[in-house]
């Protein structure tokens, strides 16, 4: 028997064998886990990074033209910026929640905040974009 089995959106499919009682101990399961490529980001949540020479932690994985993507899946704790703001590069934008610990999303760089596509207690996937730049 064949099942699907979807952990922190990573998808398994489970071959499960199932045996008659007494049959004797169980048969090892078999897991094929579908690729996807493994970032830097994946590997460390970005408040682990160290600190740049600057003193500002780098900008979170996720960071495309003009906005920020959520490095991880979790709910949104804070926004301490609004549409119109001019933003420090190292600002903290705003804090995301997973697992009982608070990750802190700083401005990659100096500029004017576009828009925030997100609200205080909405759940975010990881890489859904946070914060637009104008």
């Amino acid at each position: 028997m064949k099942l699907k089995i979807t952990v922190h959106g990573v998808a398994y499919e489970v071959d499960v064998e199932v045996l008659d009682p007494g049959e004797g101990f169980p048969v090892p399961v078999s897991v094929r886990t579908r690729q996807r490529p493994v970032t830097e980001s994946a590997l460390l949540p970005s408040t682990a990074l160290p600190p740049t020479s600057s003193g500002v932690p780098p900008a979170p994985a996720g960071i495309s033209r003009g906005s920020i993507a959520s490095p991880i899946a979790g709910t949104v704790l804070e926004i301490k910026c609004k549409p119109g703001d001019k933003v420090s590069k190292g600002q903290i934008l705003l804090v995301i929640e997973a697992m009982k610990m608070k990750t802190s999303i700083a401005a990659p760089a100096s500029g004017q905040i576009k828009a925030i596509p997100i609200a205080v207690g909405d759940t975010v996937q990881e890489n859904q974009i946070l914060v637009e730049f104008a």
